[in-house]
C-alpha cells in the first residue's frame, strides 16, 4: 500500500466511525431571554411619569424651607396648597374656572368652524385656494395678540373681544393642519376611488376627509393649547371674573401663591383637554397603525 492510499484509508475510517456520545449531543441548553422593554414594564408607567414632577416639587419645598428661595420671590408648595384649598372652599376658584372654560369653549367652536370651513374651501378646490389661501396666510403672519386694541375698539370691553381673540388663534391652527391633511392625501387612493366609481362627493367623503383626519386632530391639539394662551391675554382686557382676573389681582398685591395656583389650573385644564383629544384620536383613528415607542 502506498503512502497516499494509507492516508485515504485512515480518512475513510475516521469519517465512518460513530460519533462520540456526550451531553453536547443533546443540543445546546436553551436560555430564556427577557427583552429590555419587558424589564422596563416591571415599573408602572404612571410611576415613571410622575417621578420628574414629584422630584421637582420636593426640591422646591427644600429650597423654600432652607430659605434659599424667598417667599416674596416664589411661595413654597405648602403655602400654595393652603391657598388653593382656601380658594376652592370659598368658591372663588371654581367660579373663575367655570367662566374661563366657557370662554374657551365658545371661542373654540367659533374658531373651529371658521378654520375648518376655510380649509375645506381652500383644500378641495383650486379656485378656493386662489381666493382664500393667500389672504389667510397674510393674516396668519400678523401677531394675533396685537389685534387686541382693534378688538376693543370694534367689540367693546365685554366678553366679545376675549372670545374673538380665542377664536382667531384657534382658526389659524385648524386651517393650516386641515388644509395640509387634505393636500397630503395619497393621489393613488384618489385614483383607486375613481376607478371604483366614486364621484366627487364620494371621493371627498370616503377618501379625502378620512385621510385628512389625522391632520385635523393634530390641529385640534394645537388649537386647544393656543386657546388657553389666548385666554390669558383676553382676560387681561377689563375682566371681572375668570382665572386671568385672579392673576391680575394677585399681581397687584404680590401674591405669588395665587399666581402659581392659577398657573397650575391652566396647566391642568390644558392637560385635561389634551387627554380628551388623544382619546378622540384613539377612537377615530383606529385604522391607522402608529409607532408607540419602545
Amino acid at each position: 500500500m502506498t503512502p497516499d492510499q494509507a492516508v485515504i484509508d485512515r480518512r475513510a475510517r475516521s469519517s465512518s466511525a460513530p460519533p462520540e456520545t456526550s451531553d453536547a449531543s443533546q443540543g445546546p441548553e436553551l436560555v430564556t431571554l427577557v427583552p429590555v422593554s419587558a424589564r422596563r414594564r416591571s415599573v408602572p408607567r404612571w410611576l415613571r411619569r410622575t417621578t420628574g414632577p414629584v422630584g421637582l416639587v420636593v426640591l422646591w419645598q427644600v429650597l423654600s424651607a432652607s430659605g434659599v428661595l424667598h417667599p416674596d420671590v416664589l411661595a413654597s408648595p405648602g403655602t400654595i396648597a393652603r391657598t388653593a384649598a382656601g380658594l376652592v372652599s370659598d368658591g372663588t376658584l371654581p367660579s373663575a374656572m367655570l367662566v374661563s372654560v366657557q370662554r374657551v369653549l365658545v371661542g373654540l367652536v367659533l374658531g373651529g368652524v371658521a378654520g375648518v370651513a376655510l380649509a375645506l374651501a381652500s383644500g378641495l378646490s383650486r379656485l378656493g385656494e386662489d381666493l382664500v389661501d393667500a389672504t389667510v396666510q397674510m393674516l396668519r403672519s400678523i401677531p394675533w395678540v396685537g389685534v387686541i386694541p382693534l378688538f376693543i375698539i370694534w367689540l367693546g370691553i365685554g366678553e366679545a373681544p376675549k372670545i374673538a381673540l380665542i377664536a382667531l388663534g384657534v382658526a389659524f391652527h385648524l386651517y393650516l393642519n386641515v388644509y395640509a391633511g387634505i393636500r397630503g392625501v395619497d393621489a393613488q387612493l384618489v385614483e383607486a376611488g375613481t376607478s371604483l366609481g366614486l364621484g366627487r362627493w364620494g371621493l371627498i367623503r370616503h377618501v379625502v376627509l378620512p385621510g385628512a383626519l389625522p391632520g385635523a386632530m393634530t390641529g385640534l391639539r394645537y388649537s386647544l393649547a393656543t386657546a388657553w394662551l389666548a385666554l390669558v391675554f383676553g382676560e387681561s382686557v377689563n375682566a371681572d371674573d375668570g382665572i386671568g382676573f385672579l392673576m391680575n389681582q394677585a399681581r397687584e398685591f404680590f401674591r405669588t401663591d395665587v399666581i402659581v395656583v392659577c398657573l397650575i389650573v391652566y396647566a391642568l385644564l390644558g392637560l385635561l383637554a389634551d387627554f380628551l383629544v388623544r382619546t378622540l384620536e384613539r377612537l377615530l383613528l383606529q385604522w391607522r397603525p402608529t409607532f408607540t415607542g419602545q
